[in-house]
């Protein structure tokens, strides 16, 4: 028995050793990104015209949060351009609400989506519908939930024109809305914002690319040669799939640090984290199971198993030999686990430092989402914003796009 106990302990602690230098990678890319992503208004301004502004915005469901985005859209100090608000196919008091302000402001069009055709993902068709009415030479996508400073779109126009990008997309501050979400936002934005970090995406030489659907200003020509959103209808995560397309297609782009100028709602409730964290996950079984299940274990080991290791070793303690080994790492990986939190809370995120002291409980939620993620894409169907998608559909879809 003793031995049995002394290889288990040595092969955990050989594992934590792994998860810790895998922790101090991780914790030095995201300040890496923290310090060297540049901000949506600090950029070298140069001369350009006023191009008309499309801002298209895509709405379900979204009562509780379409005024104060509207109210933010309205008020902009940027003169040329248009807002052009979807309605898809909404149960609640949403399309009331953008008609009452359509009567009272010009600038806002009002679409009604017609019937989401087979094939397509909720939004992506929204997207698309809106952009039929879409005059403008820049196109802004944007979220219901989302809240912009007066001069986001001004400073938008100028750095994507200075800059002589074809796309631009900004990090949001992430505004939380539970306690879950606030528990939980810290220990995947670790990932977020090291393995998807904004330096990779704005290196030419680096395959990483995404969009912030929250936030993405983009030329329309640009936009109408990769494909427009109909070139990702099956995809669950169209923005990240936009932006993919639009890096490969040789296009130039550039992510930059907004938090100080857009607010956006991740989850706004323990059922929609879990529905976003799986949405996390599925596109990536899709591609790849293994692959897939491989992250899995990989953010089980990174994120949680270093708790109850610790906790294993405590109570085991008393045996001394392997299990005090064992305890001396898996302290220091659990610290990495909360110095990540830290950081991500006070250099991002922007939260209450309270939230970290729950990441034991935060990582658990990650993990159960991701897990959900796998099982929902394994049975081929996932839902979300109130409607069922079947995944054999979507991967027939991509395989024939």
């Amino acid at each position: 028995m003793d031995l049995f106990l002394d290889v288990l302990n040595y092969t955990l602690s050989a594992i934590l050793i792994g998860v810790t230098l895998a922790w101090i990678f991780l914790i030095k890319s995201m300040i890496d990104s923290v310090r060297l992503t540049p901000h949506l208004d600090e950029f070298e301004r140069k001369d350009h015209h006023n191009p008309k502004v499309s801002i298209i915005l895509p709405a379900r469901n979204e009562e509780e949060f379409i005024e104060k985005c509207l109210d933010s859209l309205i008020d902009q100090d940027y003169s040329n351009y248009e807002i052009i608000v979807i309605d898809d196919s909404s149960d609640d008091s949403t399309n009331k609400i953008i008609s009452e302000y359509a009567k009272k402001h010009s600038k806002i069009i009002p679409v009604n989506a017609r019937s989401k055709p087979d094939g397509w993902m909720g939004k992506n068709w929204a997207c698309m519908e809106g952009f039929k009415m879409a005059t403008g030479e820049l196109l802004l996508f944007t979220d219901a939930d989302t809240k912009h400073s007066k001069n986001v779109i001004s400073l938008a126009v100028s750095n994507l024109l200075s800059s002589k990008l074809d796309a631009l997309s900004a990090i949001p501050k992430m505004r939380v809305m539970d306690f879950w979400t606030g528990i939980t936002l810290p220990m995947i934005s670790v990932f977020l914002h090291t393995r998807f970090s904004a330096i990779r995406v704005n290196d030419p030489a680096k395959k990483t690319a995404y969009f912030f659907g929250s936030f993405f200003i983009i030329k329309r020509e640009t936009y109408e040669a990769v494909g427009m959103h109909e070139g990702v209808k099956h995809e669950i995560i169209e923005d990240g799939a936009l932006g993919k397309k639009v890096k490969e297609a040789g296009h130039k782009m550039k992510i930059v640090r907004g938090d100080n100028l857009i607010e956006a709602i991740w989850a706004r409730d323990r059922i929609t984290l879990l529905n976003a964290l799986k949405r996390l996950m599925i596109p990536l079984y899709l591609q790849s199971g293994k692959i897939a299940i491989g992250i899995f274990f990989a953010v089980l080991f990174l994120l949680f198993m270093p708790f109850p290791i610790l906790a294993y070793s405590i109570i085991g303690i008393s045996s001394e030999g392997s299990f005090s080994i064992l305890l001396a790492v898996s302290i220091i990986a659990s610290v990495m686990i909360y110095l990540g939190a830290i950081i991500e809370v006070k250099k991002l995120l922007k939260l209450k430092i309270i939230n970290v002291f729950f990441a034991p409980i935060g990582s658990f939620v990650v993990v159960l989402g991701f897990l959900k993620g796998l099982l929902h894409a394994k049975n081929n169907t996932v839902s979300w914003r109130g409607r069922e998608y079947f995944m054999k559909d979507h991967i027939q879809n991509s395989i024939n796009v």
